[in-house]
């Protein structure tokens, strides 16, 4: 330690490491509600006295996806208060710029811009709360990055290859190469590795005198076959990984004996789950690196609320509880009053040294009452300590552990293999979806869709509010196959189309790659209609301003409220609710409406039409091959919305990649690390004779 800072202002970076801070969470409870914004001041204060040459973090940095006004300006005004400042920043960066911020509109480090004073610099991964989403891909970090006070980096959103190009930082005679890797859905970077498509670029100079230090935010510890990142997997050249998304504290370097490389895992610095990982003590670290030499200090947070768990299982106990006993349920309950006030005990000993700490802690007990026990009233039990916990109504958590049989001869832990805690287990959308249809029964079984798919569908719906999701990936996969079967000329017969799909659905399951570019289609049609929907009129009185009382010829009525501009065929009209039931079915949101326009003035688009919500893929396939009239398809079309689409084709791509590829030269990052951007817009055909308008619109245009 003594070498190192020894020249601490000379050749040594001081870097202050946080990961998983999640801003907002619990932002409307009246007590935990201010926890987060508390803590991350402190964060902020600590690289304030510390005198940081800059602040690395992790990831989840905010908690939701969209987080609120609140949320921002708290973020805002403590990063303005503690990272703006007269004081000069003492390293400079070799690497371009237009590389590593290439997805800025400002691509250039903070600190070197004219117009703002910063002190501090952030720089910053996403994690998977606050990962890019939405139509322009964009997320709350890059709201951070256009003010100017932090510095997003290590986004890639290819499927095909990621290449890390990093950010090369020199301070006197220490060099340090900064690759990072904001979160990706585990399965699909896991097979990406497992395929040589993942590769970090490396300075052809002196490669030998930089320290790489590398940040990542993924499911370290194993959650499935591929739900996870070995460390393995990570090249051998990196001398420390900070490792994001893992809650509980070993902000320690511990030493990959295979790799020989170091890795630190700061944990969170707020108690997002009631887990025994997010009991352990909550510290960021101080990295100190010269050279090739480290040291990460530990500095433990003050402001985290002290969270205390225990677990009780009462079949150890059995001379204080029989299950025949009638009274064993006031005996359990009177049981845990006195473990509960044995933690609050603790708790009060050690808030006692630390006035800064929160007054209320977070207390978990956690109830195993499997042997014929019954729970007794959580909510009851919860009112004696309203006043005294910070967590009331999660105090007590009744679980039955489940009882494995004996096996005679085989001697095995069935406490590793089955975790008590059910809760503690992280349990994703997809994984649940997938176990659901592997053990549904037949009739239920999904016969055009994939589980993947599906899965990939709930997990938008679910975590990014994209209610469009599923719907999309319906109808983009019904196309496909809808177009599948028209190339391959299949006999209007249910038993060779069943099995024409049941082959196609097959192809598509073990091209996983190719499933992946459909679901992120879906998902960015989704987005684009769901950013339409923000602007297009949704009352009863907007929708009455669709002409359709004009309309004498369907063609001519598509064409007219095509020219009209953006929004003015949304919504529904008045005089069509409740006149058809078929047509009813046809609309996006379960009413019937008039066909969707799909671009906005600037750009035109051929309409096609898509069968609807109760179009079966038999009607599908006979109306295709049947002829297409106004009078057999009645209102199953609809407009397929084109959206340009640069993220989905965005990638970093060098000219010449390598496993561990050399770069030439620091500067020619740049010539080589060019972006390639291309945006693909997807034309679509459809026949002339394709109706567009609803029997509802069509009684009102007669």
């Amino acid at each position: 330690m003594s070498a190192i800072n020894s020249q601490d202002g000379e050749d040594t970076f001081k870097i202050l490491v946080a990961t998983d801070i999640h801003l907002g969470y619990l932002e409307k409870d009246p007590v935990r509600g201010n926890d987060t914004f508390v803590t991350f001041n402190e964060i902020l204060d600590h690289a304030q006295k510390n005198e940081v040459d800059f602040v690395l973090l992790g990831g989840d940095l905010f908690h939701d996806n969209k987080p609120s006004r609140k949320t921002i300006h708290s973020c805002l005004e403590s990063l303005r208060k503690y990272c703006m400042g007269d004081r000069p920043v003492q390293f400079e960066i070799l690497s371009d710029q237009a590389v590593n911020f290439h997805y800025s509109k400002f691509p250039w480090v903070n600190y070197q811009d004219e117009n703002l004073n910063i002190s501090i610099p952030v720089f910053s991964i996403h994690g998977n709360h606050d990962d890019p989403t939405g139509a322009d891909s964009l997320c709350a970090l890059d709201i951070l990055s256009c003010a100017g006070l932090l510095n997003h980096f290590g986004r890639s959103t290819s499927v095909e290859k990621i290449d890390i190009s990093p950010v090369l930082l020199r301070k006197g005679r220490t060099k340090i190469a900064l690759y990072g890797l904001g979160a990706i859905p585990d399965e699909r970077l896991y097979r990406m590795f497992v395929n040589k498509q993942v590769t970090m670029l490396r300075p052809k100079e002196d490669e030998d005198s930089w320290f790489n230090l590398f940040v990542i935010h993924q499911n370290r510890s194993k959650h499935g076959a591929t739900n996870y990142i070995p460390e393995q997997f990570l090249d051998d050249f990196i001398n420390l990984v900070v490792w994001g998304h893992e809650h509980e504290c070993k902000i320690a370097p511990f030493q990959n004996e295979q790799q020989r490389f170091y890795i630190s895992q700061p944990g969170s610095s707020v108690v997002t789950s009631l887990s025994p990982g997010e009991a352990v003590k909550k510290h960021i670290g101080l990295l100190h690196v010269k050279g090739k030499k480290m040291k990460m200090e530990k500095i433990a947070l003050e402001t985290v609320r002290t969270f205390h768990i225990e677990d009780i299982v009462l079949a150890d106990h059995p001379d204080l509880f029989n299950p025949d006993n009638p009274n064993v349920t006031q005996a359990i309950q009177a049981f845990c009053m006195e473990k509960v006030e044995l933690m609050l005990d603790t708790a009060e000993r050690e808030r006692l040294g630390n006035p800064r700490q929160p007054e209320k802690p977070i207390i978990r007990l956690r109830v195993d009452y499997a042997g014929g026990f019954e729970p007794f009233s959580v909510h009851r039990f919860s009112q004696k300590y309203m006043h005294r916990v910070a967590n009331p109504k999660d105090i007590i958590h009744f679980f039955r552990h489940r009882e494995q049989k004996e096996k005679k001869g085989i001697d095995l832990n069935f406490g590793k293999l089955v975790s008590r805690p059910t809760e503690g287990m992280t349990l994703r959308v997809e994984d649940l979806v997938k176990q659901y249809f592997q053990t549904a029964e037949k009739k239920v079984q999904l016969s055009l869709l994939t589980e993947r798919g599906m899965g990939e569908a709930v997990q938008e719906f679910v975590d990014k509010e994209e209610k469009d999701a599923i719907e999309e990936l319906v109808k983009f996969q019904l196309e496909k196959t809808q177009r599948f079967l028209k190339e391959r000329r299949t006999d209007a017969e249910e038993e060779k189309i069943d099995e024409e799909v049941r082959k196609f659905r097959e192809s598509r399951k073990k091209n996983t790659e190719e499933e992946d570019k459909e679901v992120r289609e879906a998902m960015i049609r989704a987005r684009a209609n769901r950013s339409e929907g923000e602007v297009a009129p949704s009352s009863d009185e907007d929708s009455m301003d669709m002409e359709i009382s004009g309309i004498s010829n369907p063609s001519d009525g598509l064409s007219s409220m095509l020219s009209r501009g953006r929004g003015r065929a949304r919504g529904r009209a008045r005089g069509a609710r409740g006149q058809n039931s078929t047509a009813r079915g046809s609309s996006r949101r379960g009413r019937g409406t008039t066909s969707q326009e799909s671009a906005s003035g600037s750009r035109s688009y051929k309409p096609v039409s898509v069968p609807g919500k109760n179009m079966s893929i038999m009607d599908a396939f006979r109306s295709s091959k049947t002829g297409q009239s106004l009078n057999s398809l009645q209102s199953y079309s609809e407009d397929i919305i084109d959206v340009d689409s640069d993220a989905e084709d965005t990638s970093f791509v060098p000219s010449t990649s390598k496993v561990n590829q050399r770069l030439p030269t620091v500067s020619s990052l740049s010539k080589r690390g060019s972006q390639s951007q291309a945006s693909r817009g997807v034309d679509f055909e459809s026949d002339e004779d394709d109706p567009f308008m609803s029997p509802a619109t069509s009684r009102r245009a007669k």
